[in-house]
């Protein structure tokens, strides 16, 4: 008998298989990834591989899964989206399973607190956005554990964090259930907004990461940043520098600009007299 929570079988296969079961072509939404991050239930795995058949998404990446993909659990409610759950890529963490991508999207029904509001989007104002993106490269929609959802780290590394209207007295749904939620918002904006949209290339998140690494070394060395807000203030020019959805050639600039005040701040230390202040 198939046990409903299937722990992650390290020698699982990672290549698709063919049959009446494959995937179909890659179409308008082939540049739309879903991320799961450490997922807890192979039920949940198969479901989200059927709803991501159903809209025609073929890119399933797992963060660090706690199931296996490929148990009799997640094959059997997967109904036609076995070749999606084959062809699943598993990564040890978020910046591998989203770094290619020019727009990333979370998902969460805990939105308190600084690091969530600030790039926090109904659902269905930010499907046009994500859609024209896709002119640019890969886009990912994140999605957390069950039981805890996407910590504030992973949050802060979204360009937006969307939130799915419900009742308030309990606004969390199953995984694969947002999922369904989502594609079907984004299948809708494919018809009723790419078309109107304008399409710039937006840099991948890799690139964009390691970008703000150097910005913020350089913040910190002219105390920019500094003491217990840093972190706020580092979230809060992610987010402005994100929201603008940076192209390559911005990239390089912010980057040059980094380089330029390390130089400075080498090349011009703080005396005794005049110490450098936050």
């Amino acid at each position: 008998m198939s046990q409903p929570n299937c722990k992650q079988d390290a020698n699982a296969h990672e290549q698709p298989t063919g049959g009446a079961d494959a995937a179909p072509a890659a179409g308008t939404l082939s540049r739309a990834r879903i991320v799961l991050v450490r997922p807890s239930l192979a039920a949940n795995i198969g479901s989200v591989a059927r709803v991501m058949r159903n809209f025609g998404l073929t890119d399933l990446r797992l963060v660090a899964p706690h199931a296996d993909p490929l148990c009799e659990e997640a094959k059997k409610l997967s109904t036609h989206g076995e070749a999606i759950l084959h062809s699943a890529r598993t990564a040890r963490d978020f910046g591998e399973a989203v770094g290619d991508c020019v727009l990333i999207a979370g998902t969460s029904a805990r939105l308190g607190g600084l690091f969530r509001q600030q790039n926090l989007q109904p659902i269905a104002s930010a499907m046009p956005e994500i859609i024209a993106a896709m002119a640019s490269g890969p886009i990912a929609l994140v999605f957390g554990p069950e039981a805890t959802g996407l910590s504030n780290e992973e949050v802060c590394r979204c360009h937006y964090l969307l939130t799915i209207p419900a009742d308030v007295s309990y606004p969390v749904l199953n995984l694969a259930q947002a999922v369904a939620v989502c594609l079907y918002e984004l299948y809708q904006a494919r018809y009723e907004h790419a078309q109107s949209l304008p399409s710039a290339e937006i840099a991948p998140l890799a690139d964009q990461e390691r970008m703000f690494e150097q910005l913020e070394d350089a913040l910190q060395a002219i105390h920019f940043l500094w003491d217990e807000r840093a972190p706020a203030q580092m979230h809060a020019i992610r987010h402005l520098v994100g929201r603008a959805k940076p192209s390559p050639m911005e990239v390089k600039i912010l980057q040059g600009l980094a380089r330029q005040i390390r130089w400075y701040v080498e090349h011009h230390p703080p005396t005794v007299d005049q110490p450098l202040r936050p």
